[in-house]
């Protein structure tokens, strides 16, 4: 009897997804969730799609995360002690199907070992359909860029308050998928009210680009989501939704709180 062939999925395009939605009135709304948090971290995946996310961003534990703050810092900790493996994670990811765009989030040093073609190859392989890489500067982007521009996974870019206008530019021409502004100077994480710095760079964003621009960084609340988004097209929302899991919750809790954001932002 010859073995049953496992169908490769197909990542749904990222750009494409989000710029639909976008030029159809709404407002984005992108959550992230570690991989290998708990044994039912697809199962918060599904409960994220099912409750109004555009696309989700999936967190591939690093031992060092030099962008994460304490809630993610967390997350990462206790899903890698779970025993949490980029092939794994991306394994699962594969027999998945969550409905939305998938965007890994991860190190370099990751890729970097893997070798950028057969990483490239293994998100699309997993079906995901974008990456973002925060410790990768543009300088030292080149090679990456062109492992994935060739194996068609969508590079989304980090824009900070203090980056130039010069920089802002090219940041935004090389991005795939969106723009990544971030909020303020410093880690993710949980913040009391939204940093004016955010509004600025929104505004800067969406001066320099057409590409869908989405705010993450300290957006915990409906009410702060709502706010952050009214200067670019989106946010992206995760520390608020790890520390659910983290205090013991699980994709109901999860899923609740994101239809809680999308019912803000669709009211504006």
């Amino acid at each position: 009897m010859s073995a049953v062939v496992q169908p490769v999925p197909v990542p749904l395009p990222l750009e494409a997804t989000l710029r639909a939605a976008r030029d159809a009135g709404r407002k984005l709304l992108v959550p992230y969730v570690t991989g290998g948090l708990g044994s039912d971290w697809v199962e918060v995946a599904h409960a994220m799609a099912a409750a109004g996310a555009d696309a989700i961003e999936i967190g591939i534990p690093f031992s060092d995360p030099v962008m994460d703050g304490p809630t993610i810092q967390e997350a990462s900790v206790r899903a890698l002690k779970q025993g949490a493996t980029p092939p794994g994670i991306l394994a699962e990811l594969g027999r998945a199907t969550i409905g939305v765009p998938l965007i890994a989030m991860t190190y370099y040093n990751l890729v970097f070992r893997g070798g950028h073609r057969r990483f490239a190859h293994n998100l699309v392989d997993a079906g995901v359909a974008g990456v973002i890489l925060p410790d990768v500067p543009l300088e030292e982007l080149g090679e990456w860029e062109r492992a994935a521009d060739e194996a068609g996974v969508e590079t989304v870019l980090l824009a900070a308050p203090v980056t130039p206008d010069d920089r802002l530019v090219e940041l935004c021409r090389r991005s795939r998928g969106f723009v990544y502004g971030v909020n303020l100077m410093g880690v993710t994480g949980e913040r009391a009210a939204v940093a004016q710095s955010a509004h600025r760079l929104g505004e800067r964003l969406k001066a320099a680009t057409d590409k869908p621009v989405l705010m993450g960084f300290g957006v915990s609340t409906p009410e702060q989501a709502v706010e952050a988004a009214s200067c670019a097209d989106g946010v992206i929302v995760a520390s608020a939704l790890m520390r659910i899991l983290l205090d013991g919750g699980g994709p109901e809790q999860v899923g609740a709180r994101v239809a809680e954001m999308r019912a803000a932002l669709d009211a504006g």
